[in-house]
């Protein structure tokens, strides 16, 4: 690894640039076999560093694997697809383009391809656009040099290979000093763009030396709020920031049957507890209506899958545990639930029903294994709840990161302009109608980051990632589905490291081979039960 200096230096940016798009498909097409060949050094280099922190056996191979390999499969065949078009001679097309608003458009531009089709069932992937939408072909933008600070919670610069192949720049990657061994493996990943000055790997303490470079394009950061206005205050070029919040889970009142019920309060309580809850992205509060009928049957629900229904996840996040104890002390309501009646390490999790609209659970983030509940005093109607639910979230709640709603396919049929209009209004970077926001940062066509917020004063970060059709000019990205949606289910541990094993590498080798493995062990797995 080198210094930040010296990085700088050893890097062609010009040359990069002018790489055409014939060369930089065969890149890609390395890189991506590459990541195949070390997807398991990865994942046991990853589960290594957070089985110490949590304790030995809390974190899988596969959860490494999951941790590291997805996220950057997808975002390379997402950019794959992009340099395919490119090499044809013409920039890849959206699935559509409407007018929503003054000068606001949604383009429809997830799934286009066959097998992501496979994948996404009934969801679809939405960009909404400030003006009429534009497509630059990446080949066209100027050379330069971007710093990517790489996130702590996830081992997977994805904003590494934007920067490389969206933005046309050459890339110095810092990790953080919980990744500097994975690192040294996507150093070896990525090593055809080391080898053609592209790219620059330095190590985990070169932080304010990268971040005081001259000459600089932009910094990339993914991290806290306090280190991003450092950075930002102290860095010559401009940052782009994802630095997370207090995610919303607004869940419209309507009539969900009991099948429905025990389905959304298991995958609410298994995005909860994917990395330990260390999920920028992943809900945190969830909103309801007072008077909601079901509100109580719903709050039980939840309890149940938390406890009993889903399998324990460790918390490993270095600090994490003060921050448990700190919504412990602050609201009274809170309770410590123990998934697998407390056998995992350090799998504790913190659930407080009933807070108020002002209380230190609406204004901190927990970055753990906390929910909290918040009754609104609303009608027991879909229009009233989401007048009052979204002023809360847009004006009260911290951040403006990712908000997932959960609408039932009969309340959302009889009141589909009203939620079509909730979704324009909230001001969240991500938004997941009946699915999870972490499936938007997953998700190579979409962006990640927050809405709305300036560079003196943000929570959530300034600028978004991503989106491999190349628009310009994106408020936010949103994915609708299917209340009957599948999104995660931490019900079979057996069952679980295989789909993540087997997802992770379809991202990468999207072969009907790797989709008949992941669909065929899914089903095999499935036969089985509860396995904890």
């Amino acid at each position: 690894m080198m210094r930040a200096q010296e990085a700088l230096d050893s890097l062609k940016p010009a040359d990069w640039a002018a790489t055409d798009a014939v060369e930089r498909l065969a890149l890609i097409e390395k890189i991506q076999g590459n990541l195949l060949r070390h997807a398991d050094e990865l994942g046991a280099v990853d589960a290594k560093m957070k089985n110490e922190h949590a304790g030995e056996g809390a974190v899988s191979g596969a959860e490494g694997i999951a941790s590291t390999v997805n996220a950057m499969g997808n975002t390379l065949m997402g950019i794959r697809h992009l340099y395919e078009a490119l090499v044809g001679g013409e920039l890849p097309k959206a699935n559509g383009i409407k007018k929503i608003g003054d000068n606001l458009y949604e383009v429809d531009v997830f799934p286009i391809h066959k097998k992501d089709k496979l994948l996404a069932g009934k969801a679809i992937g939405l960009l909404h656009i400030a003006g009429e939408p534009k497509q630059v072909d990446p080949l066209d933008k100027p050379a330069g040099v971007i710093a990517v600070s790489g996130a702590g919670n996830y081992s997977s610069s994805i904003e590494m290979a934007m920067a490389l192949f969206l933005e046309n720049k050459a890339v110095i990657h810092k990790p953080h000093q919980l990744n500097e061994a994975t690192d040294e493996v996507w150093a070896k990943i990525f090593a055809p763009l080391i080898e053609r000055k592209a790219l620059a790997f330095i190590d985990g303490d070169q932080g304010r030396d990268m971040s005081a470079l001259e000459g600089l394009e932009a910094i990339y950061f993914t991290g806290s709020t306090g280190v991003a206005h450092a950075i930002q205050s102290a860095a010559s070029a401009p940052l782009v920031s994802e630095c997370g919040g207090n995610n919303p889970c607004i869940i419209v009142p309507g009539a969900w049957t009991e099948k429905e019920m025990k389905h959304w309060a298991i995958q609410i309580a298994s995005v909860g507890k994917l990395n330990g809850g260390a999920v920028c992205g992943r809900p945190q509060t969830i909103i309801t209506s007072k008077n909601w009928p079901q509100r109580e049957e719903f709050i039980t629900a939840l309890r149940k899958a938390i406890q009993e229904e889903t399998f324990g996840t460790a918390t490993y996040y270095p600090g994490v545990q003060k921050t448990k104890e700190q919504f412990l002390e602050n609201q009274p309501t809170a309770e410590v639930l123990k998934p697998e009646g407390g056998a995992h390490p350090n799998s504790d999790f913190v659930f407080i029903p009933g807070i108020g609209e002002d209380d230190f659970a609406v204004h901190n983030e927990a970055f753990c294994q906390v929910f909290s509940e918040l009754p609104l005093d609303t009608e027991n109607d879909a229009s009233d709840f989401l007048t009052k639910a979204t002023a809360f979230c847009n004006d009260t709640l911290l951040g403006s990161l990712g908000c997932m709603m959960l609408v039932d396919n009969d309340t959302l049929k009889a009141n589909e302009d009203r939620v079509h209009q909730a979704v324009r209004e909230l001001n969240y970077g991500g938004i997941a109608v009946n699915n999870v926001p972490p499936n938007i940062w997953l998700n190579g066509y979409l962006t990640w980051g927050g809405c709305g917020e300036t560079t003196e004063d943000f929570i959530s970060g300034v600028g978004n990632f991503g989106n491999a059709l190349n628009f310009e000019n994106i408020v936010k990205s949103v994915i609708i589905d299917d209340f009957s949606a599948q999104t995660f289910a931490l019900t079979n541990r057996r069952q679980i490291d295989h789909m993540l094993t087997n997802a992770a590498l379809f991202s990468v080798d999207q072969s009907w081979g790797r989709f008949a493995k992941l669909a065929g062990q899914m089903v095999i797995d499935g036969i089985g039960g509860k396995d904890f």
